[in-house]
C-alpha cells in the first residue's frame, strides 16, 4: 500500500524503527536519500529526532497522532532550514497483536507556511498604509479647516485694523499709514503661525509677534514674566493661541474699546511647571457664548496637548481669562 501511493508515505519497523518508503517521499529526504532505506529512524532524522519524540512514543503506545505545520529545523540539504510538517503517525501491528512499528503519512507545507506569513505581511503591511492614509486625511480636513478659519479671521482681522486706525486717525495719509504699518504686523504674526525655522525661541518675542497686528497703542498690553525658551512646536501653538484671543478680543472683547488693555502673564518652577495667563480688562461686558468656535476649540485642546496640562478659556464679565497650566519642553536649545 505505502510503496504504490502518490502520496509522501514511509513507516519504521521493527524494534531499531527501520525506515522504508515510497517514491513521493524521497523529495523529503534531501541528501539523505543515499542512506536512508532500512536504517533506523533514529540515525536518519538525528536532526530532529527530540522534537518527534513524543509522536513516536505516543504511536508506539497504540495512540495516533496528526500535527499540522509543525516547524522543524533540518539540515536534510546540507544546511539548516525552516521546515513546516502536516502528518500523521499511526501504529503498525505485527501477525501476533503487538505494535511493531509505525505509519507515517506526510505533507511538506514549508512553501504553504511561507504563502501565508507573505500574505499576512502584505494585508498587515496594507493596512498600515490605510491607516497612515486615513491619519493624513484626518489632518489635511483638519488644516483645511484651519485655512478657512484663519483666511475668515484675517478679513475680520483686517476690517478691525482698518475701522480702527481710520477712526483714530487725525488725518487720511495719518490713517493710510497706520494701516499699512499695522496690516504689515499682521503679516509677520502670519509668517510666524505658518512655521518657525529654528529649534526654540524666546517667549516675550513670540508673544510680542501674536498680538503686534492688535497693539492700538503701548499701553493696551502689558508683559509680565522671566525670560525664557521655549520649543519651536510650542511656540508655534502659544502664538496660534495669542493670536486666537487677540482676534477674539479685537472683534468682541476688551481690544474692540480704546479704553481696553490685555495682561499677558507668565511663570516658571524649579521642575518646569509653566503657567501663563491672558487677562482683559477695560472692555465691553463679556457674556459667554452659546456656542463654541473652532479657534476657541483649537486654542484649549491643541495648546493643552502641546504643553502637556491644561488650557481653559474663562467668559468672565469684567474680561476674557485665559490660563495654561503644563511644562516645557526640555530640549530648547538654539
Amino acid at each position: 500500500m505505502v510503496l504504490s501511493s502518490k502520496q509522501p508515505m514511509c513507516f519504521w519497523w521493527g524494534p531499531d524503527l527501520l525506515k522504508f518508503y515510497n517514491d513521493a517521499y524521497i523529495p523529503i529526504l534531501g541528501l539523505r536519500k543515499a542512506k536512508a532505506l532500512g536504517r533506523p529512524f533514529r540515525e536518519v532524522w538525528a536532526d530532529v529526532w527530540d522534537d518527534v519524540l513524543p509522536f513516536v512514543r505516543s504511536a508506539l503506545s497504540g495512540q495516533a497522532t496528526w500535527m499540522e505545520d509543525l516547524p522543524l529545523v533540518m539540515t536534510r540539504n546540507g544546511y539548516e532550514e525552516q521546515t513546516y510538517w502536516t502528518f500523521s503517525y499511526s501504529p503498525l501491528y505485527g501477525d501476533n497483536g503487538a505494535i511493531e512499528g509505525l505509519l507515517n503519512i506526510v505533507t511538506e507545507t514549508t512553501k504553504a507556511v511561507a504563502g501565508r506569513e507573505a500574505l499576512q505581511a502584505s494585508y498587515k503591511e496594507v493596512q498600515e498604509h490605510l491607516a497612515r492614509q486615513e491619519a493624513h486625511d484626518r489632518e489635511l480636513r483638519l488644516l483645511n479647516a484651519e485655512l478657512a478659519h484663519r483666511m475668515k479671521n484675517t478679513l475680520g482681522m483686517v476690517q478691525s485694523i482698518v475701522s480702527q486706525s481710520i477712526r483714530s486717525a487725525e488725518s487720511l495719509e495719518d490713517a493710510a499709514s497706520v494701516v499699512l504699518a499695522r496690516i504689515h504686523a499682521l503679516s509677520k504674526a502670519q509668517d510666524l503661525l505658518t512655521g518657525i525655522s529654528i529649534a526654540a525661541a524666546e517667549l516675550s518675542i513670540i508673544a510680542e509677534n501674536a498680538i503686534d497686528p492688535h497693539r492700538m497703542d503701548a499701553d493696551r498690553f502689558r508683559f509680565s514674566g522671566p525670560n525664557l525658551l521655549i520649543s519651536a512646536r510650542q511656540a508655534l501653538g502659544l502664538s496660534l493661541a495669542l493670536h486666537e484671543l487677540a482676534t477674539n478680543a479685537t472683534k468682541y472683547g476688551a481690544l474692540s474699546v480704546p479704553e481696553g488693555c490685555v495682561s499677558i502673564q507668565w511663570h516658571l518652577e524649579d521642575d518646569h511647571q509653566f503657567s501663563l495667563r491672558w487677562i482683559e480688562t477695560g472692555g465691553p461686558l463679556v457674556r459667554a457664548p452659546t456656542r463654541r468656535g473652532f479657534g476657541s476649540k483649537l486654542t484649549e485642546r491643541a495648546v493643552a496637548d502641546l504643553f502637556h496640562g491644561t488650557a481653559e478659556i474663562v467668559f468672565d464679565p469684567t474680561g476674557v481669562v485665559f490660563s495654561l497650566q503644563g511644562r516645557l519642553d526640555q530640549s530648547t536649545d538654539l
